[in-house]
């Protein structure tokens, strides 16, 4: 893994290319929707939820006025980066106005750290959460987890491998299960191994080689890459304990081929579960409606979160 060096402008706009347009959009559709509205909630900023290598990890509580009793973790997550300032108030605000407490969590980045450890704080953050359910008014069993491109990426992780904790673990936190009840997201990286089309290899290399660093040094051969796509593609777990999925993905996008999500839903739809894609014809990384498709991701919540027993 690359050491940590000072990021330069440039540098750093690169590592931030694949979250930048959807990010922008977000932020100027969902922010002018804010904007007519009075915010009617509280916010609590910097919550430390885990600790690596002496580095807090954080994530900001937002909580209604009049809260549902369910959660969303968002994922503020580009390119595997990963900062606070990116934490955007008007995207958060489709969940609080249906009355969710939104956690918008915030994890270790690339360079420093690799996907394999960056999934490690997300696991983290839903322990954290479920552990101080009662703290914050929500319901351990009505969790529900969304992010954009890499952020989407996260969010199938956890809804393919979130589970049990270790009950021997020294800290009470780790002993939280890690399983989130419903999954909303945009156009995530579902398979790299097949990357766009059967055997197009995406581990750090092709159209995601500015990404490399995200992959770690396990990426430096076709055997690594292989061993490596496997492990972190959400694709290759999908079972029938998949919670309910929404992926909405332009049809355009060449970051991330829409064909990630498409053999991602097929596969949980033939696995029993209830899956769908919304296609946003002509649309790339990222749409300036996409503020409004929030609304939707808001919807799936309310139909797959709301109804579970409490």
């Amino acid at each position: 893994m690359m050491n940590p060096k000072p990021m330069t402008r440039t540098i750093k706009s690169r590592w931030l290319g694949w979250g930048m347009l959807w990010a922008l959009c977000a932020t100027l559709a969902a922010t002018l929707a804010a904007a007519q509205t009075t915010p009617a909630f509280t916010r609590t900023e910097d919550v430390v939820y885990g600790r690596k290598f002496g580095t807090a990890l954080t994530l900001d509580v937002f909580q209604p006025q009049k809260p549902n009793g369910a959660a969303i973790l968002l994922m503020i997550s580009g390119g595997w980066f990963s900062s606070h300032d990116s934490i955007n108030i008007g995207t958060c605000q489709p969940f609080l106005d249906r009355g969710y407490t939104v956690f918008a969590v915030v994890h270790g980045s690339q360079p420093r750290f690799v996907v394999q450890e960056i999934t490690q704080d997300i696991h983290r953050a839903v322990r954290f959460v479920r552990h101080n359910a009662a703290k914050y008014g929500v319901n351990p069993r009505q969790f529900g987890i969304a992010g954009a491109s890499a952020g989407g990426h996260l969010s199938l992780t956890m809804g393919t491998q979130g589970g049990p904790g270790d009950p021997q673990a020294k800290d009470p936190i780790d002993r939280e299960s890690s399983a989130v009840q419903a999954v909303a997201c945009f156009f995530p990286p579902t398979d790299f191994l097949n990357y766009g089309q059967p055997g197009e290899d995406a581990v750090g290399v092709g159209i995601l080689k500015n990404f490399k660093p995200a992959f770690g040094p396990k990426s430096d051969t076709a055997e690594g890459r292989q061993a490596l796509g496997r492990a972190i593609s959400p694709i290759y777990f999908v079972t029938s304990n998949l919670p309910p999925t929404l992926i909405i993905h332009g049809d355009a996008d060449k970051l991330v081929p829409i064909q990630q999500a498409e053999s991602f839903i097929q596969k949980a739809q033939a696995a029993g579960v209830p899956a769908k894609l919304i296609t946003r014809p002509g649309k790339e990384h990222g749409w300036p409606e996409i503020g409004a498709d929030f609304q939707i991701l808001a919807g799936w919540f309310d139909e797959h979160l709301r109804g579970l027993k409490k």
